[in-house]
């Protein structure tokens, strides 16, 4: 199992990974834009969909656990460990 903190655009043309930020603790945070509106939970319904399609797990094995009412999100992320999950996503920046 694995976690991610995410920083959630809801609202953008477009669905995608923007890369790494890192907040004021020094955490690395995932930056990450979907296309649906942050009402009644559609954006992070939306970002779980593209996480998971993004990083090839099933839908089941995303889940937030913290956010939900905020940009900023936590993640878990069910079968990768943070090694894995780290290597998936720079891959997928890399072929962006």
């Amino acid at each position: 199992m694995a976690t991610l903190a995410v920083k959630l655009q809801p609202g953008a043309a477009t669905e995608r990974i923007d890369g790494w930020d890192v907040d004021a603790s020094g955490r690395r945070i995932l930056k990450v834009r979907v296309r649906a509106r942050p009402v009644d939970g559609e954006a992070n319904e939306a970002l779980i969909r593209f996480l998971a399609k993004s990083l090839d797990l099933p839908k089941s094995a995303v889940a937030l656990t913290r956010g939900g009412q905020s940009r900023l999100k936590m993640i878990t992320l069910e079968g990768p460990d943070d090694a894995a999950l780290l290597a998936r996503i720079e891959e997928r920046l890399s072929s962006v």
